[in-house]
């Protein structure tokens, strides 16, 4: 097992530099001008301004000695300077990242809560009026474009019922806790200020939702399937035998059993809400990369686009890694040796 880590850990390296290669190609293939970005459109006719531009960042090289340059910086751990906020991307991201983390932990705690609750009510009443329901919830959560239900729930929660508040971490003119994680929850209840901790909370709750509830329908489905599979299995039935109730039957013999493939589903839905979250975090003002990298690419910011895309192919690779751990950790048959 620990050689197979090993190996996967190597491959990760050659990996991301396939993804920063495809990613710094079609950059340079799109008919956007990064200049626009660069040059107020007032000094775009000045020759002697453009150039000077285009020197100073790059933009007059030819295209293999810029794609050397940027995979020499990449490989110092330098993914450029915005175009926009003329700050290293690394850092641009690095004071985004909580943010999106904060939200996605939240998100896929909503998610894998309602699944395993509507996949377990779903398969022990099998065929009932209740499983139908179950499956209709998961159904609308996953079938609802995200910008759709949030736009939907943020105005009937936050604007109709007044039940939640609107968009952003916090309110506008209060000030966030003294940064340590970068979570607001944690950092709040770190710094001992329980107002501000049920602030975040509150904040935190709807879209933590809409993002949970999108990943709810594949967790149900596959946990209602394994555990209808399970209970017909050779150890259901000699519990059975033994005289164990059908919800004991149900929760200590074949959740434990459904749980070992939803460790994949999980592992993978973690490191696509972190890069998938950017749909969210534009309706709900959220500050995290899914917003930053909204912005790169509006304005062709080809060095955020770039450090986005390193992250999110970052966060893939990890969780496949670590969802294989898991698998294998959870089923001893599978084990790589």
């Amino acid at each position: 097992m620990l050689a197979y880590v090993i190996k996967r850990l190597i491959a990760i390296p050659f990996l991301l530099l396939g993804v920063a290669s495809v990613s710094f190609m079609l950059s340079q293939m799109t008919k956007g001008d990064p200049l626009a970005a660069l040059v107020p459109e007032r000094m775009m006719s000045n020759t002697e301004v453009v150039a000077a531009v285009k020197a100073e960042w790059g933009l007059d090289k030819p295209l293999p000695v810029r794609y050397a340059a940027y995979l020499g910086n990449l490989v110092q751990g330098d993914l450029g300077t915005s175009f926009a906020t003329r700050r290293p991307v690394a850092a641009d991201i690095a004071q985004r990242l909580p943010a999106t983390l904060e939200l996605v932990v939240c998100a896929m705690i909503v998610g894998t809560t309602l699944g395993l609750s509507l996949g377990l009510l779903s398969a022990k009443y099998r065929g009932s009026v209740v499983d139908s329901l179950a499956r209709m919830v998961a159904l609308v959560g996953s079938s609802l474009p995200i910008f759709w239900s949030g736009l939907i729930l943020l105005y009937l929660f936050s604007v109709r019922l007044s039940i939640v508040p609107g968009t952003g971490r916090l309110p506008a003119r209060v000030d966030p806790p003294p940064d340590v994680t970068g979570f607001y929850t944690i950092d709040s209840l770190i710094a001992g200020d329980l107002s501000l901790f049920l602030q975040s909370i509150a904040h935190l709750a709807l879209p933590a939702f809409v993002l949970g509830w999108a990943v709810t329908g594949i967790i149900t489905r596959l946990v209602r399937s394994s555990l209808i599979e399970g209970m017909a299995q050779d150890y259901a039935r000699t519990a059975r035998a033994k005289g164990a109730p059908e919800h004991v039957v149900l929760i200590n013999h074949a959740l434990p059993n459904a749980m070992i493939p939803l460790l994949t589903i999980l592992g993978f839905t973690f490191a696509y809400l972190i890069t998938g979250a950017v749909l969210t975090e534009a309706i709900f003002s959220w500050p995290g990369i899914g917003s930053y990298a909204v912005r790169a690419a509006s304005s062709l910011d080809y060095p955020a686009i770039g450090g986005v895309t390193i992250v999110g192919s970052v966060a893939f690779l990890l969780a496949n890694l670590l969802t294989d751990i898991g698998y294998a950790w959870a089923n001893p048959r599978i084990r790589v040796h």
